[in-house]
């Protein structure tokens, strides 16, 4: 059997000198929360690494083949200009929309969206109400989650959504089936795999997420392909500290998403 493909899959959240300018205000949020010159240190440092971000939909997996993903989650105001910037460069990404926040004061509206879109990016789903703990909910609410928020991005863009990314990271099997039951075609997590897998249908990709502390030659190795390994490691380990207290992360989880402001 040949082998499949490797992704370097980054995953963004908010670009922003202002962190109450653009999406959720919350504790959690901040280490997620880039200014526009680290940000433009991370892009350098991935496009140094000769792989130009392509889009998954345009994309076979089941060839081999080494390739750079980029995507961003939430749909804060901030988007609007990641968009540009990537547009300058000639790059393309995944924009990940929680529906129930669309219009909202720091997230994204209708029109904006619209404008991501017509740049050729591709618009997919974070959840329809963002829970902090995904894999929490039933199988029915998981599936309620997507069919909502990609019924409404399909509304909004008259095309099928059929790509997705987890809210808040957790999967677990249901979860991974839920997005398969519910028709999407591709579903990002936070697990840091390079090799795409399928369930039910469903290619299921990781990403990496650089937060503010990781520094541009860190970005840099990944987009190259290597330290995957040693990302997954540290993810595995915070997962074994999660199933082992679960009260306790629960308990952490409601302190910092908590909202801080009115949106």
């Amino acid at each position: 059997m040949r082998p499949g493909p490797e992704l370097a899959t980054f995953a963004f959240h908010e670009v922003t000198d202002d962190p109450t300018a653009s999406g959720f205000q919350r504790p959690a949020a901040l280490p997620y929360k880039h200014t526009r010159l680290a940000f433009a240190q991370h892009l350098a440092s991935i496009g140094a690494g000769q792989l130009i971000p392509e889009l998954v939909l345009e994309m076979d997996l089941e060839r081999p083949g080494r390739h750079v993903l980029l995507s961003f989650d939430d749909g804060g105001k901030s988007a609007l200009y990641v968009s540009d910037e990537l547009s300058r460069r000639g790059w393309k990404g995944h924009f990940f929309i929680v529906t129930n926040l669309i219009g909202s004061r720091t997230f994204l509206d209708r029109n904006e969206i619209r404008y991501i879109r017509s740049a050729g990016h591709v618009i997919g789903s974070h959840s329809h109400t963002h829970p902090d703990i995904f894999r929490d909910q039933t199988p029915q609410q998981m599936t309620e989650e997507w069919r909502t928020s990609c019924d409404i991005l399909a509304d909004l863009l008259g095309e099928p959504c059929p790509v997705a990314s987890v809210p808040g990271g957790d999967i677990s099997p249901a979860v991974l089936h839920s997005a398969a039951g519910a028709g999407l075609r591709h579903l990002f997590t936070s697990e840091p795999w390079t090799r795409p897998r399928r369930v039910d249908g469903c290619w299921i990709l990781g990403r990496f997420g650089p937060k503010t502390t990781t520094p541009p030659a860190r970005t840099a190795e990944l987009a190259r392909f290597r330290g995957w390994g040693r990302a997954l490691l540290v993810r595995q380990l915070k997962e074994i500290a999660r199933q082992t207290m679960p009260t306790l992360y629960r308990f952490y989880v409601r302190q910092t998403t908590r909202e801080w402001a009115a949106r």
